[in-house]
């Protein structure tokens, strides 16, 4: 059964006191169970933090990259056991801004995935394509092939372990949003590729998020899509009534 999910990215965002503050407004403000699931990804010095003031809240906690070796000579970089040890269970990949600007791509995407999977972490496995991929029409065959490329390797039976994230790279951080039509038209056809792939049954039971500049006052209007199950939010997750509104615009 799909879940909704809403799950907030904090980038480089928030010092430790800021990450405690912003956790201790979370926590005061939510003030019911939500209908979502619910995520937030501080950057990896705060991650252990984090899990721990978030323990006993429905409030999990994921990690925004991770390495694709177990251990090794990868200077600055963390691995999945070391998440696992403090707690962390699910990873954020392929983000646009991991993509564009450390120029990570669909192979090494691909191992990063198979290292998460082989430790049983959850993948948020992110794609879309940029301004000038939507301008020429080309958007459906650039998702199709991130998506081939950097996923579709995987067996059935880790698919209970993935979410999918698209991301439209041209609104991101840029005000624009895609419309709720355009959103559910790509969440449509990648449902349709996963299908394609691996079958009805998977295909319908996967979560797909939209991540595109979602706000408070769009992010209902969005998620009420058929094939759309939730966001992976940016820059209003860094605002505890901000976030709060978008996980509750599924009631």
């Amino acid at each position: 059964m799909r879940r909704n999910i809403v799950a907030g990215n904090w980038k480089m965002n928030n010092d430790l006191s800021e990450t405690q503050e912003l956790i201790g407004d979370l926590k005061l403000q939510l003030v019911k169970e939500p209908t979502a699931d619910v995520y937030v990804a501080p950057s990896f010095v705060n991650l252990y933090n984090s899990f721990q003031s978030l323990k006993g809240t429905p409030i999990k906690v994921a990690a925004q990259n991770m390495h694709y070796a177990e251990n090794g000579a990868f200077t600055g970089e963390v691995s999945a056991k070391m998440l696992q040890s403090i707690g962390v269970q699910t990873v954020i990949l392929g983000h646009s801004e991991r993509r564009a600007l450390f120029n990570e791509t669909d192979e090494l995407l691909a191992k990063k995935v198979d290292a998460a999977l082989k430790s049983d972490m959850e993948v948020i496995f992110c794609f879309g394509e940029e301004l000038k991929d939507r301008k020429s029409e080309n958007h459906f065959n650039v998702v199709k092939e991130q998506l081939e490329n950097g996923l579709f390797h995987i067996d059935k039976a880790a698919w209970k372990n993935v979410v999918l994230a698209y991301e439209p790279v041209w609104a991101i951080g840029t005000g624009e949003t895609a419309s709720p039509e355009q959103a559910q038209e790509m969440h449509e056809y990648v449902r349709g590729l996963v299908s394609d792939k691996f079958g009805s049954e998977i295909a319908d039971n996967v979560s797909i998020l939209y991540g595109g500049s979602v706000k408070p006052d769009n992010a209902r209007e969005i998620f009420v899509k058929a094939d759309v199950d939730g966001g992976l939010i940016g820059g209003a997750s860094l605002k505890a009534i901000d976030f709060l509104t978008i996980v509750n615009s599924f009631e």
